[in-house]
């Protein structure tokens, strides 16, 4: 983390002031030691085993600790298992004491919440259904502290726009943490009930055995994703010109998808479909790929092919979902002239629609062996004078003004060429099928 702005530094410096604010009750609260020890290693230990064995982060202990404890005392029972923790990359401290400050407010803020609710009465008198009105408001309390400070950190670390660093992190965590947080209900109860404390250690085994199989769902899908990766590198070696292209592309389709308001998987598969929409150049002869100057008729044809190859590569690869069609389509046009099967207008799919666009505009502003790139602004030119014919308007004023808002800078960038070479003149965009 030694690139870390300073602003995003500041940023941690103060969360971390907040953490330790959270903390000065204690002297004058009533602290049950031997709980927050227990909780605390129990914690540090489910931490270990969640870094290395599964992913994120393991929360029915943090939330059955804002269930029992006073909010001062529950904000401590993060502190070991964060400032202990395996860290990968990056200032280790910088990244631990971030981490442990974020917890130990989401941690208090949730507390804080049951407790005003009456939560603990509940607990403790098992009163059920009312004890679960104190316990989700704990939760939501908990996720919202969690995604907010999680927002600030990528607007400021990672200089996202702040709109785009929330947008979608508070509902796609309130799912999971709110399991969590009824396992921690359910040690909280079994805690204050007469079984004790060891009675509560055994909700943790169904929760791990559950957080098992997911580990094991995203493991396969981290295995799909090295090979996706695998193919577009080979896509990369085979035709050196284009080195870095799926990548831009996959990052186009996703400024598109985000400008149309596409949910955030769906931005995801459209993610993938830039990246994938040429892995069937594996099946065409290199020779053809790296040809200086124009195809024959013949050579055209064997090229108009790799929508179809690279269809039968990914179509087993379920998760992909409508990129799969946009591999296959993305060299279709509106006006019924493209390949491979000449769909017409709303024949082509949504995403079809939108990897065309990027991959023209990328094939437009990169090097390629027989002309040089093109700056964005004629590029955009090009594309809006295509709207209509080969381009969906929709997709081409979508990319225009994502470009407008957020500027164009690829995260992997074209192999330069040799200053030796000969540049013709840049042909049309509509007339190209090597991109």
């Amino acid at each position: 983390m030694e690139a870390t702005p300073a602003r995003a530094r500041a940023y941690v410096v103060c969360v971390v002031a907040g953490a330790l604010w959270c903390l000065l009750p204690l002297p004058a609260v009533h602290t049950p030691w031997w709980a927050v020890a227990l909780l605390a290693a129990l914690y540090a230990g489910c931490e270990q085993v969640a870094r290395r064995r599964f992913a994120g982060t393991f929360y029915p202990v943090l939330l059955a600790a804002a269930f029992l404890l006073p909010p001062p005392a529950a904000a401590l029972v993060p502190l070991p298992g964060a400032l202990f923790s395996r860290v990968e990359q990056g200032s280790p401290w910088l990244r631990r004491s971030w981490r442990a400050a974020q917890l130990a407010l989401s941690v208090w803020a949730a507390g804080r919440v049951h407790w005003a609710l009456g939560g603990r009465n509940a607990v403790v008198a098992s009163d059920f259904p009312y004890a679960l009105v104190p316990a989700l408001a704990a939760v939501l309390a908990f996720c919202l502290v969690l995604t907010v400070l999680d927002g600030g950190i990528l607007a400021l670390a990672e200089r996202m726009p702040v709109r785009r660093a929330w947008r979608g992190l508070f509902l796609r965590s309130l799912a999971p943490i709110g399991v969590h947080g009824l396992a921690g209900l359910m040690m909280a109860v079994l805690w204050r009930s007469p079984y004790g404390p060891v009675a509560a250690l055994l909700v943790l085994l169904p929760m791990g055995v559950s957080w098992w199989v997911f580990a094991q769902y995203h493991q396969e899908r981290a295995a799909h994703q090295a090979t996706i990766r695998a193919l577009v590198q080979a896509v990369d070696i085979k035709d050196g010109y284009t080195r870095g292209h799926s990548e831009r592309v996959g990052q186009a389709s996703m400024m598109i998808a985000r400008e149309l308001g596409m949910d955030d998987s769906r931005v995801e598969v459209l993610r993938f479909a830039g990246i994938l929409h040429d892995v069937g150049k594996l099946g065409v002869p290199t020779r053809l790929l790296r040809k200086d100057g124009p195809l024959t008729p013949e050579e055209r044809r064997v090229i108009e092919l790799h929508p179809e190859y690279g269809h039968e590569m990914v179509r087993g690869i379920g998760f992909l979902g409508e990129a799969r069609a946009a591999v296959l389509h993305h060299h279709e046009r509106l006006d019924g002239s493209g390949y491979p099967y000449g769909l017409l207008g709303s024949q082509i799919p949504e995403s079809a629609r939108v990897v065309a666009v990027a991959d023209a505009f990328d094939a437009m502003t990169s090097t390629r062996s027989y002309r040089r790139a093109r700056p964005v602004s004629v590029a955009l030119e090009e594309l809006s004078r295509c709207a209509g014919t080969q381009f969906d308007p929709l997709m081409v004023r979508a990319l225009v003004r994502a470009l407008g808002r957020c500027g164009w800078h690829p995260s992997v960038t074209a192999d330069e060429v040799q200053s030796s070479i000969v540049f013709p003149p840049s042909p049309p965009v509509s007339s190209g099928v090597k991109g």
